[in-house]
């Protein structure tokens, strides 16, 4: 790595699914977040990572509670009685200070990066990236090929069979299910309507970087070695060490300074 400039003392907070992943456990190991946590602290950022939230002053044990959530979660109940309300309102309460905490992360942070598979179900991930935008900051958002190879090898493998039964019930499971495709990595409308046109990536571009990190692996590497990312993240956060990118304006048909990218200088500065 070059020597570090516009991301030194940088802060960076990481969006992404945490509840409905495959596994929370290998999520927060060795998920897409400790890799670009440890990517971004080579040029001295530094980073917020919800896994591994950071000590509150004074308050050391605030929400520290959250690796418990699945827990808590079972408990909820639609019984309509005091009882039910009772319960409801005490895990409202219980959940309260992560969301608040992880808030006021998007609050500081100077900038996002943001995982945004459209086969994962995120209600805090939109509310973190709509958080950020209203305060005008930018929003780096990836959003990777979708397609279950898997899957279409069991379709193969039950036509072959002849298994009516079987290919019934999986057309059933496609309705029950969001095994949507998305191989092209199209982000969601809703996130084109909040951002401009350099805030999106189709990967990380992990490879690139694997022999200046000890990266074991994962399904995130099979994912762009079955397609390449054609505008992974990584070298853009690399390249943006060293000069704040443009934006096209397309109504002056010109790229022009991007007013989304203010990362203030640590401490008490006044110009000249």
């Amino acid at each position: 790595m070059e020597k570090t400039n516009i991301l030194k003392g940088a802060r960076i907070y990481l969006s992404g699914p945490m509840d409905f992943v495959p596994s929370r456990k290998e999520e927060k190991r060795r998920g897409w977040r400790a890799r670009v946590r440890e990517f971004l602290q080579r040029f001295g950022a530094l980073v917020y990572d919800p896994w591994a939230k950071p000590l509150i002053i004074g308050q050391d044990g605030y929400a520290e509670d959250y690796e418990y959530s699945n827990t808590k979660r079972s408990e909820w109940t639609f019984e309509d009685s005091d009882k039910g309300r009772k319960i409801r309102a005490q895990l409202c309460r219980f959940f309260s200070p992560t969301v608040h905490i992880n808030r006021r992360m998007v609050d500081i942070c100077n900038f996002l990066v943001a995982y945004c598979p459209t086969n994962i179900y995120s209600v805090g991930t939109v509310n973190e990236i709509a958080r950020a935008r209203r305060q005008h900051k930018p929003v780096l958002l990836v959003s990777p090929p979708v397609s279950y190879p898997a899957l279409d090898s069991l379709v193969k493998h039950l036509e072959n069979r002849k298994d009516e039964e079987g290919l019934s019930l999986l057309s059933q499971l496609r309705t029950q299910a969001p095994l949507a495709d998305n191989p092209d990595a199209v982000p969601s409308p809703w996130y084109l309507a909040l951002m401009n046109e350099d805030y999106f990536f189709d990967g990380f571009g992990f490879s690139l970087y694997a022999d200046k990190f000890d990266w074991t692996a994962s399904p995130l590497d099979t994912v762009e070695q079955q397609r390449s990312p054609k505008r992974p993240l990584l070298p853009y956060l690399e390249k943006l060490d060293k000069a704040i990118p443009q934006r096209y304006d397309a109504v002056e048909n010109k790229f022009v300074d991007n007013s989304d990218w203010l990362i203030l200088e640590p401490g008490v500065h006044e110009r000249a």
